[in-house]
């Protein structure tokens, strides 16, 4: 009877510190969440800068919040080893060689890690910005440390190990650009086009509809090329963000009706990107 007794006593003891160990791991791991919720809360603001702030913040604040509730948990394991019989020391000992065998073992999960540190702290994007990445174009859905997750144009969800990052470029960054080119035939007066694509160019800068995605353009930059197709000509455009497809879009139909109005032949009118190759996007 004695020995239940003590039995019980050392168990609920034992217990009795086990819960508080978990107590306090839980209560560290909502102090946490609280100071990193509140991290975003005082980077929010109304201006642009505010809002990438923001954005970077968050995703600063998500990595913080994931890397310390692992430290939490870590340390509350091992503090409450002892409580069930064993002895800490080895268990450190084994876990530290087991971290060097698994370290050798996953260089390339170590690098995903490293890169995925310089990415956040560097700035180089955050959850929500449209950016090129390894031959795909898609918006940052979500950020770890050990991968990137794009979903592209065409909705796919698209994974990316952080080791594997390479050239990035980010479309989210203060304003976009495009360019549309026009294609007028050999025999036209270029001047007279020319003449026409100014007058476009200017009604739409001043078309109080657009005001709010033009930049700075459309302007005509003049002759850009000559082709067996004929004369290409030039304009370039500088929009807020995101909103080139929307411009360009509206610019080329502008240009078919302008052209039509003036009777002059149009063989093309397409948009052309400077990131790589200048491959059409869209004919007219």
């Amino acid at each position: 009877m004695d020995s239940l007794q003590h039995w019980l006593q050392i168990a609920g003891t034992r217990g009795a510190r086990i819960l508080v160990i978990a107590a306090i791991a839980l209560l560290m791991t909502r102090v946490l969440k609280v100071l990193t919720a509140r991290l975003v809360q005082i980077a929010k603001g109304q201006g642009r800068g505010a809002q990438m702030r923001e954005q970077q913040t968050r995703t600063m604040a998500g990595l913080l919040y994931s890397v310390g509730s692992a430290l939490i948990f870590v340390v509350a394991f091992l503090t409450a080893l002892p409580e069930f019989g064993f002895n800490v020391t080895p268990v450190a000992a084994t876990a530290a060689v087991a971290s060097l065998a698994f370290g050798f073992g996953a260089q390339t999960l170590v690098k995903d890690l490293i890169n995925g540190f310089f990415i956040v702290f560097e700035d180089q994007f955050v959850v929500g910005d449209l950016i090129q990445l390894n031959g795909e174009t898609g918006r940052v859905e979500h950020l770890t440390l050990r991968r990137t997750v794009l979903r592209n144009a065409t909705g796919a969800i698209i994974t990316i190990p952080n080791s594997l990052v390479g050239q990035i470029a980010n479309l989210s960054r203060d304003w976009s650009q495009t360019f549309v080119d026009v294609t007028v035939p050999s025999d036209e007066m270029v001047g007279r086009a020319l003449a026409t694509l100014e007058k476009i160019a200017g009604d739409f800068r001043n078309d109080a509809d657009w005001s709010l995605a033009l930049l700075d353009g459309p302007r005509v930059l003049g002759v850009e090329s000559l082709s067996l197709d004929g004369t290409i000509l030039r304009l370039q455009v500088r929009t807020a963000l995101n909103r080139q497809e929307d411009v360009a879009r509206e610019l080329r139909r502008r240009i078919k009706l302008g052209f039509e109005e003036s009777r002059i032949p149009l063989r093309q009118a397409y948009q052309v990107q400077l990131q790589g190759a200048a491959a059409p996007i869209e004919s007219l």
